[in-house]
Parts: C-alpha cells; sequence; structure tokens
C-alpha cells in the first residue's frame, strides 16, 4: 500500500505494518467521532510518525498514485472530519 503523508512524501507500507497504521487510523477516527481534539492530535501524531518510521519512501520521481493520504500534522480536526471515509484515513 501505498500512503501520502502530506507535506512529508509517500512511503510504501509492507502488508506486515499495514494492520498496525490501521490500528491508529481507528483511533483516530474514534477521537475524531467523539470531537476529542486532544486524542485526534495524539493519534495523528503517532499514526504519521509511524507511517514515517516503519515505510519505505517512494522516490520523487517514481510516479505512483496513492491508496490513502494522511493529512499533515498541523491539520485540525475539523479539516480531518471532512476527509474521512466509512474506513477512516486509510483504507481495509
Amino acid at each position: 500500500m501505498i500512503v501520502r503523508v502530506l507535506g512529508e512524501g509517500q512511503f510504501r507500507l509492507a502488508d506486515g505494518v499495514f494492520s498496525k497504521a490501521n490500528s491508529i487510523d481507528d483511533r483516530l477516527q474514534t477521537a475524531v467521532e467523539a470531537d476529542d481534539a486532544a486524542g485526534f492530535a495524539e493519534a495523528l501524531a503517532e499514526l504519521i510518525a509511524f507511517i514515517t518510521d516503519n515505510g519505505t519512501p517512494v522516490p520523487a520521481e517514481e510516479l505512483i498514485g496513492s491508496d490513502a493520504i494522511v493529512p499533515a500534522p498541523d491539520t485540525t480536526l475539523e479539516e480531518v472530519r471532512s476527509l474521512l471515509g466509512d474506513e477512516g484515513l486509510i483504507p481495509d
């Protein structure tokens, strides 16, 4: 799966780490639905760190469509609320 983190670039997530990213995404979605700004900010920061630490960066010259897009760290809860689908930011 290719995940774009806005402001950071694209990362290739192996199947073995995808489920952990999806678990963090579930917590992020729960925080958004509960209007929990602190929980949202924590989950978003954790998701971005997990992706950048465990994903393989896709070279900028390699043109690949993203399977998921994760907003930048300074994105607000309200902005993310408009981006979330039924499956969160990272589809199952």
